[in-house]
């Protein structure tokens, strides 16, 4: 059994912990973090900072426990540069259709649905009892937070967020890095990166 690494010991680090301790894969698990206030979560040690995660690349594998897309992404891409194995972790109690593709550093959590032939890109976060129905698109590093629902055949490009709670019509597509408010309601394509609140959704910022 390999030992699994963490970059990130708060909010995300801790729920992707959590999977990983039931999944039970691993040797060990353990975290990077830069707050030297943190020494463990969930009784699990930090062994160290970020930039010391070139100590491990070789006998761990290590995934990003970050909410933002941005540091998230950028992270990831340094590991894969690195030839880091990132590794794709699905909570026991989410539902994984047929034909369904994760990307690597791809997490999936407690309660989560994702249909039939979507495919999922790299460094995702599908959160807690969101759902993804049949045919979706979700491109790299994208949010899919607690509560989201999108229909079928939707597409959301990379590194978009979509809030808790929000709703996406099918057929719809989502341009990249946009940022979906809590409880949105989104019927029509979204074409112009943005902030977008309301039912139906509207644009605020830019």
């Amino acid at each position: 059994m390999k030992k699994l690494l963490i970059i990130g010991a708060s909010g995300h680090g801790k729920v992707i912990a959590d999977t990983a301790l039931k999944l039970n894969k691993w040797e060990s698990i353990s975290f990077l973090d830069d707050d030297e206030n943190i020494k463990t979560t969930l009784g699990l040690k930090v062994v160290g900072k970020t930039s010391d995660v070139i100590k491990y690349i070789d006998v761990y594998d290590v995934i990003v426990g970050v909410g933002n897309n941005n540091i998230r992404g950028n992270l990831q891409k340094f590991l894969e540069d690195k030839g880091a194995s990132i590794p794709v972790l699905i909570h026991p109690n989410s539902i994984i259709g047929e034909e369904v593709i994760l990307g690597a550093g791809t997490v999936v959590m407690a309660g989560a649905v994702i249909n039939c032939c979507s495919r999922i890109g790299k460094g995702c976060i599908v959160n807690t009892g969101s759902t993804i129905d049949h045919d979706n698109i979700i491109e790299d590093f994208v949010h899919i937070s607690p509560g989201v629902h999108l229909a079928g055949t939707v597409k959301v490009g990379k590194g978009s967020w979509l809030g808790i709670g929000s709703i996406v019509s099918n057929n719809i597509s989502i341009v990249s890095n946009c940022k979906i408010g809590a409880g949105a309601v989104i019927i029509k394509d979204i074409v112009e990166t943005g902030t977008y609140v309301g039912m139906p959704a509207r644009r605020v910022y830019s």
